[in-house]
């Protein structure tokens, strides 16, 4: 039996247990609403958290990506590590806040939570669209990672084409059939095969390329120390230096509390104290990602001259080369469910907020949101797939703006919801204001501008006119603004310390 044949069977049967396992899942919610489907019925407890939070921060990116990154500069990559375990640090409070007031008003998504905040549902269906256009790049970027994956694992049998198709339509089948709880359980399997497998290579590769950890390390240094410190491989011309880290894991770190999927996660959780252990615990998951990143300089040695989108086979390119086809096979398997995953997650986020948030505008939808999601779901996957096949580099090129540009959100969402003096007029100038400065500087290639990443610049240019705009202005009252829509002093205390400071409370 060929290699190919091997490795491809073993995927295939995965894939089919992928997809039991989210009937499964969603054998109880049959006949569920927009909240089961969405959100799990906000029933997820600590385990299921744990590994979806953590799946969505582990995507092909780490195995393909990283590798790259690491192949191609070495440690600017190491942004990834600091960004998301800050990122973590910032949960622990922003995550119970925004749990608490989504369940406090029937909210099931981010854009739900904006409508609702500042009494206006056209600026829920605004928020929906514009997430939109920056989680589309992650959607087709799934799509493309998984097909490399697959086309790779099959030793070139089965063509890019095809495997896109195939990660569109495993993915697609998925999410519509099982929602958040059904990811939920996939994540368990992913992520076992995620640490089975990178805790294998992380020290199989060195002993089997150079005899040894201490072999590999000496050779690094010796021979590409230039890898090992900012701004890595390229120098000064890299852009990725100093100042870039430092900006850009404040950036992320803050956005990714507010990142539509990250959001997601905990309004499907039992209850606030879930998310606080959840933020302590997640930092653990990313000692994996160093794997991948240093797999990445391991194959300068092993397959140097890679150029280009080749940089991100680096890691494959050792795994077809030194392991038989059914280890390659399983480790195609654990990247795939990398896509799976957050490419799930990606879609029903999307769905939900339009299924919420746009749709529900038409008196005919308003009572058909789960149906109409799931009809987003499709549509918004067909639109990648189709991207992806005829124009791969305009998703891409709108990769580069997608977290800069959902940062531009913080303003009106985070400081809204704890600053009853925001009012929609400030937000809304500084949302626009900050999304222009973004697409400017990254568009004219002044990303980083003065070593500063792009997107922390224009987030601070759209904070200066939401908040100076809030105060000059008049203030909002009225219809314009309810008091309980904004959390109270001792609700922002709880999120952050715990139920324990207020009896009652969590």
């Amino acid at each position: 039996m060929s290699p190919a044949v091997v490795a491809v069977s073993v995927f295939g049967v995965s894939m089919v247990l992928t997809v039991v396992l989210g009937l499964l899942a969603v054998r109880r919610e049959a006949g569920g609403g927009l909240d089961a489907w969405s959100v799990g019925g906000r029933s997820l407890g600590p385990v299921f958290i744990w590994v979806l939070m953590a799946g969505e921060g582990y995507t092909s990116f780490s195995y393909l990506g990283a590798a790259g990154w690491g192949y191609n500069y070495g440690a600017p990559v190491l942004y990834v590590v600091a960004y998301m375990s800050c990122g973590y640090a910032v949960g622990y409070v922003v995550g119970p806040m925004l749990w608490g007031y989504a369940r406090k008003h029937g909210l099931v998504s981010l854009s739900d939570i904006a409508a609702h905040r500042y009494r206006r549902p056209w600026l829920g269906a605004a928020v929906a669209v514009l997430a939109t256009v920056f989680l589309l790049p992650y959607v087709q970027l799934q799509i493309t990672g998984m097909g490399v994956v697959v086309s790779t694992i099959s030793y070139g049998t089965i063509g890019l084409d095809l495997a896109y198709f195939l990660a569109f339509a495993v993915t697609t089948a998925f999410v519509v059939v099982s929602g958040l709880r059904g990811s939920a359980w996939v994540s368990v399997l992913k992520d076992s095969l995620v640490i089975l497998t990178l805790g294998f290579l992380v020290v199989y590769v060195p002993l089997h390329y150079f005899g040894g950890f201490g072999e590999f390390f000496g050779r690094l240094v010796d021979e590409k120390s230039e890898w090992l410190s900012l701004p890595g491989h390229g120098g000064e011309t890299s852009g990725y230096g100093v100042g870039w880290f430092a900006s850009t894991t404040v950036l992320n770190s803050l956005t990714v509390v507010i990142f539509p999927t990250t959001v997601a996660g905990y309004l499907g959780a039992r209850d606030a104290d879930t998310l606080r252990r959840n933020a302590v615990w997640l930092p653990a998951y990313n000692v994996l990602l160093f794997v991948p990143m240093l797999l990445g300089t391991a194959a300068l040695f092993v397959v140097p001259g890679l150029v280009g989108a080749e940089s991100n086979l680096a890691l494959f390119e050792l795994v077809t080369d030194s392991l038989p086809a059914w280890g390659v096979g399983l480790v195609g398997v654990a990247a795939a469910l990398s896509s799976i995953v957050p490419m799930a997650v990606f879609m029903l986020v999307i769905g939900t907020m339009w299924g919420r948030s746009v749709l529900s505008l038409a008196p005919r939808l308003r009572h058909r949101e789960k149906g109409a999601a799931q009809l987003v779901v499709v549509v918004a996957g067909t639109l990648a797939l189709a991207m992806t096949y005829t124009a791969p580099n305009t998703l891409v090129r709108l990769s580069l703006i997608s977290y800069e540009g959902m940062a531009q959100l913080l303003p009106l969402v985070l400081l809204g919801l704890v600053w009853r003096r925001m009012t929609l007029r400030g937000g809304v100038c500084g949302l626009g204001v900050g999304v222009a400065v973004v697409c400017v500087l990254v568009f004219s290639g002044h990303d980083p501008l003065w070593g500063v990443n792009a997107g922390l610049l224009a987030l601070v240019a759209n904070l200066a006119v939401a908040v100076s705009v809030s105060l000059l202005g008049p203030p909002e009252t009225g219809d314009d603004r309810r008091d309980e829509d904004v959390l109270a002093l001792e609700e922002f205390t709880d999120a952050a310390v715990g139920p324990a400071a207020s009896p009652g409370r969590g």
